[in-house]
């Protein structure tokens, strides 16, 4: 049994953890009600039948419970439109889809929240030679570094008010720095600002990593298009791959152009019989999500109760995502808990943890990701690029039980390899 592999003085700091947690444990459980209940409203209004469940293939014409999910998705994320597919295999994919679409040769873009996440620098430009990077396509790229975890407001409403800038993009999550992930209140702040200036740029938020986490999506305050993956939150550890791109009507009817062809659109796709896993993963969602941070915040107790530093967010902290980091600084440490996390996964536990290449991501990464969904978020896992100072991303747990018991074993097998040393 796993519980008696854990060292008794991690299972009293466990209890004690929940003890001293359990106030933002209903603040969380509060946040999934009110999601829960946007969620299932958005259902019943969609009429969503079991038919709605049937397989479509070939050129998938006339998928109806398509279109039910994705006006579901629409209404979820506070958007007009949708476009939800598992023609869409990642959420690098699902960004890169949308800037084809939106972007053209001579455009600007501008990162409002500074350099993105490490598999999107190739995609923009930033590294590599591809020939289908947006650089290379003639888009234009800038960006504007946040100062001190905040919108760099001034700055960016003075570039604004040149009125030659076709889109601005924020990335929610902190991807692979040190900054702290963006709330709603600070997007909805700078879009406020945005418009005040420039009532035409295109404002896309990235929103991997942060859907149901809050009450309000970047939809609901004002962004133009809203981009992220199904093996992440609005999958629920259910959807198996697919990613979605929710906004403006019209600029969806762009990317659905992108992604089959003009004339086309959203009128064509077969849904490789994934629309029940679809339906399901984004009504599991709000529960998956309260699942995944409540292990997070546990994880970040029980951290800092063992002397870890530079846990963030710390265990009080507010979340606007579902990743927590622990900077570990060496390259042993970083494969040692990682291969903590692995050890302590439901699947492929056995497998030993090494540094290796990655495509898509210009370093050596180590990754722990003992889930069902080969390269699922929503899952517990751990991640990180092997760079000073060696600081791993944790994110996911579909159950809180599940969760906090995979924690304490990691915490214990660590603990007794540093023994040994």
């Amino acid at each position: 049994m796993i519980i008696n592999q854990i060292e008794t003085k991690l299972l009293e700091l466990g209890k004690q953890a929940d003890m001293d947690c359990k106030d933002i444990y209903a603040q969380i459980d509060e946040v999934c009600l009110k999601n829960s209940d946007r969620v299932l409203s958005a259902f019943i209004e969609n009429n969503v039948s079991y038919t709605d469940f049937a397989e479509m293939n070939g050129y998938g014409e006339f998928d109806e419970g398509r279109n039910k999910l994705e006006r579901i998705f629409a209404s979820v994320l506070g958007c007009e439109d949708s476009l939800v597919r598992p023609q869409i295999m990642s959420g690098t994919n699902a960004l890169y889809l949308t800037f084809s679409a939106l972007l053209k040769h001579g455009d600007t873009m501008i990162s409002l929240s500074g350099k993105p996440y490490d598999s999107l620098q190739e995609m923009v430009g930033l590294i590599g030679n591809s020939t289908q990077s947006l650089k290379a396509y003639g888009v234009k790229y800038e960006q504007i570094d946040l100062v001190a975890n905040q919108f760099d407001e001034a700055k960016i409403v003075k570039r604004l008010q040149k009125q030659d800038v076709k889109l601005v993009e924020i990335q929610r999550s902190r991807g692979y720095s040190s900054r702290l992930s963006l709330s709603i209140d600070q997007i909805a702040h700078v879009i406020q600002a945005i418009r005040k200036v420039n009532t035409d740029v295109i404002i896309m938020v990235d929103n991997c990593y942060g859907e149901l986490v809050e009450t309000l999506e970047p939809g609901h305050v004002g962004a133009d298009v809203v981009v992220g993956s199904l093996m992440k939150n609005l999958g629920g550890g259910v959807a198996s791959s697919g990613g979605y791109i929710a906004g403006r009507k019209d600029l969806i009817q762009m990317v659905a152009d992108r992604l089959t062809a003009p004339g086309i659109g959203k009128n064509l796709g077969a849904n490789f019989n994934q629309n029940n896993a679809f339906f399901k993963g984004i009504f599991m969602a709000p529960t998956a999500v309260r699942n995944a941070l409540k292990t997070q915040v546990f994880a970040a107790y029980m951290l800092e109760k063992l002397g870890y530093t530079n846990v963030s967010p710390t265990w009080k902290e507010k979340r606007t995502d579902i990743i927590q980091t622990v900077e570990l600084g060496s390259v042993d440490n970083l494969v040692q808990f990682t291969q903590g996390i692995q050890s302590a996964s439901p699947i492929d536990s056995y497998v030993r943890i090494m540094p290796a290449p990655m495509a898509g991501y210009p370093f050596d990464e180590v990754m722990a990701s003992g889930s069902f969904t080969n390269g699922s978020t929503i899952e517990l896992s751990a991640d990180a690029p092997v760079v000073p100072p060696y600081t791993l991303y944790m994110q996911g747990g579909l159950s809180f039980e599940y969760g906090k018991l995979s924690i304490l074993l990691a915490l214990t097998n660590i603990e007794k390899a540093s023994e040994k040393k």
